[in-house]
């Protein structure tokens, strides 16, 4: 997303401008990632919803349908590329169809072309990690997961992160067998542990086996399935799944842009950059989204933020810099993960006195009305200023209600100016005057 932005606000300036990709145009979120998960996520809220309040609202669960919902994910991600190669062709944007490699600090080899430009910009987005064990050949990715003809009728997850507990939530209600392996003590490392608790659990109701601080060591196929070994403190165990995903996380995918021959510093996390987006050893080099070594959290909103940032920065010279404050992020599990600014963690880091408001709250009439047992806050308030400082969510609605205490952070809301605010009631938005 953050290509596709810088290219089309740049050539719209007048400036000469190419675009490749060796994979079809759109990225990861609208093609392999956010979008279609989403689309393929209705069927379960459908389902979720009616499960809860069967016998109470609902006589009967509706039944979902796999093959129906792929069909009608991938009429969204089909449309996607033939549109915004249309597009780019309207800008009188170059395009090409192949990977690339630098040959020296302001050269590129695309394809079979050289090209030389005065500014390249590396927004390649990330891939998933390499695991380097024995038969991680056999492992498929999120990308194979989301393009599944048939759902395997059981599926085990390598690693504890948020792409394994929303596949998993989502595999484990259209009826299959789940397993989910992860290496340290809790999963979703980088969320709120009390809310992650609370997430845990409802993943367990939901029958997924949720193994933890284990270590997988090799995947090996055995007829038909694939048996998956580990080693935890109950020493060598092994796992059977028709499936095995490999969920560890997502390494930023500049590693095969030869980056040394155009003296590009980078590392682990992706290519240094000052504050304008801009290679720290190269000048004609910009990064943004998942290739730059940033403060951003690898979101689509974020790439989409910093590519306007390069844009700006190309066309007018550095001035702009990403603000990476009150940047909320969701885990798209039911129920639903949400969470914004400061954990405890990097509040007490920065030496900010703070108190914290937390409950879990089943009872309140957001979650009782849709008999959902999964509610829950946990809030960060500066106690001098009475600043919100962070906010943690899970429950009905959290991925919207967590853009409200974005706005906040943003503008230096109180805790005060909230409680005395009115909102429409009953709906989940009223509940953070409590949350405060």
């Amino acid at each position: 997303m953050a290509g596709m932005n810088i290219a089309n606000i740049c050539a719209g300036k007048g400036l000469k401008v190419g675009i490749t990709d060796e994979l079809p145009y759109g990225g990861t979120c609208a093609l392999r990632g956010c979008d279609p998960k989403k689309i393929m996520l209705a069927a379960t809220e459908a389902k979720d919803f009616a499960q809860r309040l069967q016998d109470k609202q609902i006589s009967e669960v509706p039944a979902i349908n796999w093959k129906a919902a792929m069909k009608f994910k991938q009429e969204f991600v089909d449309a996607m590329p033939p549109k915004i190669e249309k597009g780019y062709k309207h800008n009188g944007i170059d395009t090409y169809h192949q990977s690339v490699k630098f040959i020296s600090e302001n050269q590129l080899q695309v394809g079979d072309e050289t090209i030389e430009a005065g500014k390249i910009v590396i927004a390649t987005g990330a891939k998933p990690k390499v695991l380097g064990i024995p038969g991680e050949e056999y492992t498929l990715t999120s990308t194979d997961f989301l393009n599944f003809k048939d759902l395997p009728k059981s599926l085990l997850f390598i690693g504890g992160g948020y792409i394994a507990f929303e596949f998993a939530h989502m595999a484990a209600r259209f009826g299959k067998e789940v397993t989910i392996l992860h290496r340290g003590e809790r999963p979703l490392e980088n969320f709120d542990p009390f809310i992650v608790e609370q997430l845990t659990l409802a993943t367990k109701k939901l029958n997924i086996n949720v193994v933890l601080n284990t270590n997988v060591t090799a995947v090996e196929k055995v007829g038909n399935t694939f048996k998956v070994t580990g080693k935890n403190g109950d020493g060598e165990q092994k796992w059977e799944a028709e499936a095995v995903i490999n969920s560890a996380g997502r390494p930023p995918a500049i590693f095969d842009l030869d980056l040394e021959k155009a003296k590009i510093t980078f590392g682990k996390r992706g290519i240094e950059v000052n504050e304008y987006l801009q290679s720290t050893s190269n000048p004609n080099i910009y990064a943004a989204g998942d290739s730059a070594d940033t403060d951003g959290i690898p979101l689509t909103p974020v790439a989409v933020m910093e590519g306007h940032i390069v844009a700006s920065n190309i066309v007018k010279g550095n001035t702009k810099k990403p603000d990476y404050a009150a940047i909320p992020t969701v885990v798209f599990t039911l129920p639903t993960m949400a969470s914004v600014g400061l954990s405890e963690e990097k509040a007490t880091k920065k030496g900010i006195a703070f108190t914290v408001n937390k409950n879990s709250v089943p009872g309140w009439f957001t979650a009782k009305r849709m008999n959902e047992k999964t509610y829950a806050y946990k809030t960060l308030i500066e106690k001098k200023t009475g600043k919100i400082l962070g906010v943690h969510l899970i429950g009905p609605h959290a991925e919207d209600v967590i853009n409200l205490f974005a706005m906040a952070i943003k503008t230096g809301l109180t805790s005060r100016d909230i409680k005395t605010m009115i909102f429409t009631y009953p709906t989940a938005s009223s509940d953070i005057v409590y949350m405060v």
